[in-house]
């Protein structure tokens, strides 16, 4: 690996375009509706700057906490370092292959069963055939899923259900940089603990690089290196 930084955000700024409609009587609302004439004129278009000249530079094997209120950005720039959407300004570059944890599960097909996402879910992730088939089993049991539900369609899982078996999914990969978001707050106790413990365990390897967003601040101190504060879109400062 380069010893240049693993990720770094040079004065990245994030802007989105907000459209709202003005109002008018509800009567007026239906008959457009469904005469399918809807007035192009009644929308209002605004701007929204969900992130402000950011700066962050992460090293490899780093373990690095974002910090924040709700709407404050921090799952904007996960979303930026995992391609889901772009800077509108700045530079971003990553330097290795990612997990991201952001909404654990929503990768899956609703059609396929368990079994059949974790390949599907896996090769998204980087993984081989091989891999996937020599590492199904430790998959399985660390998603603490009965057999029976693997041959199941996850249309018919619980959030719970699926956050686990996408959670146990991406910590076996072999990503170089893992991308957390509140994964820490989702799931029964029980199974929260168990994320923890796998993820200090692939911390303290030192050969992996974690982003971790959380709102809890004591967890992030014990997980994490150092964690930026972000308010309104600004990095304010390490905490």
């Amino acid at each position: 690996m380069s010893s240049d930084p693993i990720i770094e955000l040079k004065k990245v700024w994030k802007k989105y375009k907000i459209k709202k409609q003005t109002s008018r009587t509800l009567r007026e609302d239906i008959v457009k509706i469904f005469s399918n004439k809807f007035d192009k004129e009644l929308l209002v278009q605004g701007e929204f700057w969900s992130l402000s000249d950011i700066n962050i530079s992460i090293n490899n094997g780093e373990s690095v906490g974002l910090y924040g209120p709700n709407g404050s950005g921090k799952t904007t720039i996960l979303k930026l370092l995992s391609r889901v959407t772009y800077p509108t300004r700045g530079e971003l570059t990553v330097r290795g292959s990612i997990a991201p944890l952001i909404s654990v599960g929503a990768g899956f097909h609703p059609e396929l069963t368990g079994r059949e996402n974790i390949y599907t879910n896996g090769t998204m992730l980087g993984m081989s055939i091989k891999d996937l088939k020599e590492k199904e089993s430790a998959i399985i049991e660390f998603s603490g899923l009965d057999k029976k539900f693997l041959e199941l369609q996850v249309k018919n899982y619980s959030s719970g259900m699926n956050t686990r078996l996408g959670f146990s999914v991406a910590v076996h990969s072999d990503a170089d940089i893992f991308l957390l978001d509140e994964i820490l707050a989702v799931g029964d106790t029980k199974f929260r603990e168990k994320c923890a413990e796998k993820i200090n365990d692939l911390i303290g390897q030192r050969n992996k690089t974690f982003l971790i967003v959380s709102h809890q601040h004591e967890r992030l101190k014990e997980l994490t290196d150092r964690i930026y504060y972000i308010e309104k879109g600004k990095i304010t400062d390490l905490v």
